[in-house]
């Protein structure tokens, strides 16, 4: 992993996976995953950032499954 950023203004986790140029991005739910030209994850956007994190720390804890709305 190249980064992580989180933007508190739109409640965005920024995963950067590789220093490639974006050339698109397709988004399933709260994820958004954007490719190089060779179809390659580039950046990994998760939108309702602080839900999502929370959620998966409560999961682990618990020894549970997380389950993705």
């Amino acid at each position: 992993m190249k980064k992580i950023r989180y933007n508190k203004d739109v409640d965005a986790l920024l995963v950067e996976l590789s220093s490639q140029p974006v050339d698109h991005a397709e988004e399933s739910g709260q994820f958004i995953v954007h490719f190089s030209k060779m179809a390659k994850p580039v950046l990994l956007e998760i939108l309702d950032a602080r839900e999502f994190v929370l959620g998966s720390l409560s999961s682990l804890l618990k020894e549970t499954e997380a389950i993705l709305p």
